[in-house]
């Protein structure tokens, strides 16, 4: 039997421009000309979550503490984000997607991948799909979206930041080695600050470096990592969309007006967090837990997470790993504490089924990699 030809892949990123500070500037075209933020006050340590592309021009992003971002730029407004009238907004905007496919993985509240692969309108264009969506979420929201249209995931997200805001850059299948040839591997999803650095130090900075070098080498230097790195400096991304997820974890975190000196000053939060911590644990009763971690970010904002197996909640365990996460920090003021557990999967529990059924190991304890 001759398995027939799949069609070729279309997959389109829809990334919303600057989502939280667009909606504020939308509902009040006051903050339209000034450099506005959306995030934590800045006297109580407090970061930004997102910003307008006046402020980024002062280098303000995401993810920046507020009272750095306001020394970047005095001018700068901040304001209170308002979750849940983004979220609402986030439904309208899914639901524009849903006229073009149900094939949906959002990724946040303002980024999706749609896979239009079989949808029939306008042609089966996914370059007209992608200009159409974002014409109806500006017509209908007053909003701008940019659009990355691709084989592959991971062409359409790099795609979909080349031209904003309010832009959309498209990646044919014969387009795809010349596009690829030259991007920055920091370009690449999950490769960070820390893995530029390494593989900058073994000659590797774009992905005509690392197709150079060869799978083997890559492999031989960087282990399973390098052939994953190989097949992106290729353009290859086999992966679906995945539409269905499994919370596979669930934590709760508290960050300080003032640096807390030491890990037996907190244990007074950590009782508040532990019983938030109880309270959401109550929608995922039937789910058993794995382990348990507490997290700590420090004065001079780098964090840490230790992590323990566990039966089940237990708050003296917290309190164990509090201390020896501390340790970590060489004596650094605390900035947040977070606790929180992870799940055990599906496949965990099957396997803890099927090794039942068989007499206990009795030699080494089992390790997997």
């Amino acid at each position: 039997m001759i398995e027939e030809d799949r069609p070729q892949r279309k997959i389109i990123h829809i990334d919303m421009d600057c989502f939280y500070a667009a909606v504020e500037m939308r509902d009040d075209p006051v903050l339209k000309d000034i450099p506005l933020a959306v995030g934590g006050a800045a006297d109580k340590r407090g970061v930004i979550s997102t910003c307008n592309y006046i402020a980024r021009d002062y280098g303000i992003h995401s993810a920046m503490a507020t009272a750095y971002a306001m020394r970047l730029c005095p001018k700068l407004k901040v304001i209170p984000g308002r979750m849940s009238y983004y979220q609402s907004i986030s439904r309208q905007i899914r639901a524009i997607f849903r006229r073009y496919t149900d094939i949906i993985e959002p990724l946040s509240l303002d980024e999706a991948f749609l896979d239009v692969t079989r949808t029939s309108l306008f042609r089966g264009s996914a370059t007209l799909m992608a200009d159409d969506i974002r014409s109806a979420i500006r017509r209908e929201l007053n909003l701008t979206a940019s659009a990355g249209v691709a084989p592959n995931k991971f062409l359409a997200k790099i795609c979909s930041e080349e031209n904003k805001p309010d832009g959309q850059c498209v990646v044919t299948p014969a387009q795809i080695s010349n596009f690829v040839k030259d991007l920055p591997l920091k370009k690449i999803p999950g490769v960070g600050k820390v893995t530029v650095k390494r593989l900058a130090k073994i000659g590797l900075e774009t992905c005509a470096d690392v197709r150079a070098m060869g799978s083997q080498e890559l492999v031989r230097l960087l282990g399973s990592f390098g052939e994953h790195l190989y097949k992106r400096a290729r353009g290859i991304d086999d992966r679906g969309l995945t539409t269905h997820w499994v919370r596979k974890s669930l934590s709760v975190e508290r960050t300080y007006a003032e640096d807390i000196p030491y890990p037996e000053l907190a244990i007074e939060s950590l009782d508040t967090l532990y019983d938030e911590l109880k309270r959401r644990l109550q929608k995922h009763v039937a789910r058993p837990i794995r382990n348990q971690q507490v997290k700590l970010k420090f004065s001079d904002f780098q964090q840490t997470t230790m992590e323990r197996g566990c039966a089940g909640l237990d708050k003296a365990l917290f309190l164990e790993l509090m201390p020896l996460a501390w340790e970590r920090g060489n004596g650094k003021g605390i900035r947040l504490l977070g606790i929180g557990v992870t799940f055990k999967d599906d496949d965990n529990l099957v396997e803890e089924r099927q090794l039942g059924l068989f007499p206990a190991d009795t030699g080494e304890p089992r390790t997997h990699r």
